[in-house]
């Protein structure tokens, strides 16, 4: 039997608390080599200080106890290294929306309110290709990626070009509670709608609504989107207005168009009316 470490001497070698350690035991991440029957008692091998130091950096990448447990029992160094490596792209990913959310809050702590930039516009009934779904906020993303690719695919096997900004369209559960109806849509000149359009998938004709419109331009990225919901949600309010649903956001220039997010621009329209 190689000697062992009694648990306080491997906390010492492992710079790991023996709280810390009792608790790997508890959920079977670093298990001792050995446990006195009758105190208790935990002691390590000195081979597991290197498997400890592991998980300590693991940890430290803040790598949940289930993936930690991937990668020491990995079959391969391949696949232990593409366990890591999601990880850290994870991290990467976490790292570039906090930056964006710091960024943020400064400009918004450093910068005025300001004149409120509002717009009236009267937009008459717009024949479309739409598709819509009941999604999830954390979903969003995604969801309204794929169905822009589709509303593409749609058009460009039909030989068509859209005849306008793409827009989308949000329900109030969106907002109220994560989750709720959007439909996204590209507009289409009237005769194409009524003669038919081949789709193979979601892609259906849609006539979106005329309506009286206050809007306000939204440039750049859409982590501080709030701000400019803000400007309007301000402006209806002082202005005695009620909001028609849904509210409708325009891509001008949009991810479709260009990875630079800081030439972004969305118009963000919510339609209104004079409260009796």
């Amino acid at each position: 039997m190689p000697a062992l470490l009694s648990i306080g001497e491997f906390s010492r070698a492992s710079y790991l608390t023996i709280k810390t350690l009792r608790h790997y035991h508890d959920v079977s991440l670093l298990e001792p080599a050995q446990v006195d029957d009758s105190s208790g008692y935990r002691y390590y091998r000195a081979d597991q200080i290197a498997t400890a130091q592991t998980i300590r950096r693991l940890r430290e990448l803040e790598m949940p106890v289930e993936q930690v447990k991937g990668v020491l029992h990995a079959s391969d160094a391949g696949e232990r290294n593409a366990l890591i490596a999601a990880h850290l792209e994870r991290m990467e990913r976490q790292l570039e929306q906090t930056t964006a959310a710091v960024a943020s809050l400064r400009s918004l702590l450093r910068e005025p309110e300001g004149e409120i930039a509002v717009e009236f516009r009267a937009v008459p009934p717009t024949p479309a290709l739409s598709i819509s779904g009941v999604v999830s906020l954390d979903q969003l993303v995604s969801w309204w990626t794929a169905a822009f690719d589709e509303l593409t695919g749609t058009l460009d096997d039909n030989g068509l070009r859209p005849a306008g900004n793409s827009g989308a369209l949000y329900g109030q559960g969106v907002f109220e509670q994560a989750h709720g109806e959007v439909i996204v849509f590209v507009p289409v000149a009237e005769e194409v709608t009524a003669a038919g359009v081949t789709a193979a998938g979601r892609a259906q004709p849609l006539t979106i609504p005329g309506a009286e419109l206050a809007v306000t331009i939204h440039d750049g990225t859409h982590d501080d989107f709030d701000r400019s919901y803000g400007v309007l949600g301000r402006y209806v309010a002082e202005h005695d207005l009620k909001v028609e649903k849904p509210v409708r956001e325009y891509y001008l220039v949009g991810p479709r168009h260009t990875e630079d997010a800081n030439q972004w621009q969305t118009e963000i329209a919510w339609p209104i009316a004079r409260r009796r």
